[in-house]
């Protein structure tokens, strides 16, 4: 697959190794087994220890992940490996602690990182080897549902029932139980605990994020929470709209079709913020209407297509999002996953196969509103208390002394820029304004950034660095920083300035 699934993966991570005072000895610590206390309500089944000489590390192919390349110049380190289980759930959680086995080489921080769609953690990947090489003690969980990011048969028990455990883990209790085991290892690993401790993800990472502040706010100072797929419960069917659409309006229209849309959107509105740049970028402004291109022609694979009213209509609604949620802004190249005829969103898919419907065989790509309608609100009912991550009171991270920062691509082709809006708003409607928001959680709106990243906008330089300076030195961001393929850099100011 394109590397665009990068998408859902863990947001990338800082190699700035910022000056914290590192460990007093310069020996290599011992690669052993130290003895672990288990989190409340959980048991440790077994803990391992894997001394890795460090150098450069390959990453394992994860299809349908990318594979990333080789990581030059890692110190070695010492992977703790800790199985937990909860009696009477049938599981097996598993939580690995990767430390620099030189204390001189830790900056005595941890950092924790999330998921990417339906994998918890990854455990083999890129992020926690190089956290490593950025100097921290890196920690990663795959909360006893395995390390397939497409795989969701975990859900559904032999009998057919939910899997209301491994659910739970997925949901909230294996990241916090993670940061539980992380902090003791390093404790015991470095004879002295963290200075600070991080969570840094992405979509099923950023939802992760925003679901420890509001659940468990003393485990981590920072969390860094990028295009967060909060409102789980709404987003994960609101994505299946297109299919909706496309069947509704008779429709199948080509990828290239799709992109003349797009195109003709940001020729419309480009220049609303007075550069010319290829870039619509506050796509809440544009109002351009794609039933403007019923009628004309575009080229594609050397064929001559008319662009149809039924088309156009079709890219409206898909815009327009369902009645009860969001869609994509205008310019998200939709035409990869979101928007594909006969072929759903995977992660809406998966959702309503073996969660709302609990049916593998159950068809998404035949919905009429009415069918639509009805799983939206199955979704809902059954599972927002469970994993909607939407709940907007966070005085208790504030109280904490906690810092959330949060930037999402405004051509987020998967997660809804809106949804995440959304939740920002409520919050400020608890707290009476967002002025007494932005002294613990500042959001950032990225222009021409896709999911995770990518586009044509300018990519976030550093923004761990950024959430960093804010919690260990009081820096809070006015703006983050970005820079393009092009090497054009820009500072976009914090959500709502622009």
């Amino acid at each position: 697959m394109r590397r665009r699934l990068l998408l859902i993966t863990a947001a990338s991570l800082s190699l700035t190794a910022a000056a914290v005072a590192p460990a007093a000895a310069n020996a290599a610590t011992s690669c052993r087994p130290p003895t672990v206390t288990a989190p409340a309500g959980a048991v440790v089944e077994s803990v391992r220890a894997t001394a890795d000489a460090g150098g450069t590390v390959t990453v394992p192919d994860q299809t349908p992940l990318p594979t990333p390349p080789p990581i030059a110049d890692v110190p070695a380190w010492c992977d703790i490996t800790v199985v937990l289980a909860h009696p009477g759930a049938a599981d097996h959680v598993t939580v690995k602690v990767s430390l620099p086995s030189d204390p001189a080489r830790w900056n005595g921080r941890l950092q924790a990182v999330g998921g990417s769609a339906y994998l918890a953690g990854n455990l083999d990947g890129a992020e926690l080897v190089t956290a490593v090489k950025s100097g921290y003690a890196a920690t990663a969980t795959d909360a006893g549902v395995g390390d397939n990011p497409l795989d969701t048969t975990w859900a559904i028990q032999p009998g057919g029932s939910l899997n209301d455990g491994l659910l739970t883990n997925f949901a909230s209790r294996s990241v916090h139980e993670m940061a539980v085991v992380a902090k003791d290892v390093t404790r015991a690993f470095y004879g002295r605990a963290a200075n600070r401790a991080y969570f840094n993800g992405c979509s099923t990472g950023g939802r992760q994020g925003y679901q420890e502040a509001q659940s468990w706010p003393d485990d981590f100072d920072g969390i860094l929470a990028a295009a967060p797929a909060i409102n789980w419960d709404r987003f994960a069917v609101a994505t299946l709209w297109p299919q909706v659409v496309f069947h509704e309006e008779r429709v199948a229209p080509t990828a290239c079709e799709l992109k003349a849309f797009n195109a003709a959107a940001t020729a419309a509105c480009d220049t609303s913020d007075g550069v010319r740049d290829g870039i619509i970028d506050d796509p809440r402004t544009c109002s351009w209407d794609p039933r403007a291109l019923a009628g004309t022609t575009v080229r594609c694979d050397g064929v001559t297509r008319t662009i149809t009213r039924a088309e156009a209509e079709a890219v409206r609604r898909i815009w327009q999002g369902p009645p009860s949620w969001y869609g994509p802004n205008r310019g998200a190249d939709v035409t990869t996953f979101l928007a594909v005829p006969g072929q759903p969103f995977f992660v809406a898919d998966l959702w309503a196969k073996y969660f709302v419907t609990r049916d593998a065989a159950f068809d998404t790509t035949r919905l009429t509103v009415k069918d639509f309608t009805r799983l939206y609100a199955a979704s809902r009912r059954q599972f927002h208390r469970v994993i909607g991550s939407d709940d907007p009171d966070l005085r208790a991270f504030r109280d904490s002394g906690g810092k959330l920062l949060s930037w999402h691509g405004q051509y987020d082709e998967l997660v809804p820029t809106e949804g995440t809006v959304d939740y920002r708003r409520r919050v400020e409607r608890l707290f009476g304004g967002g002025e007494r928001v932005d002294g613990f959680y500042r959001l950032f709106l990225l222009p021409g950034v896709a999911h995770c990243g990518g586009g044509p906008g300018g990519q976030p330089v550093d923004p761990l660095g950024a959430l960093v300076d804010w919690v260990e030195r009081g820096h809070a961001p006015a703006a983050l920083a970005t820079v393009s393929a092009g090497g054009v850099t820009r500072n976009v100011a914090r959500y709502p300035m622009r």
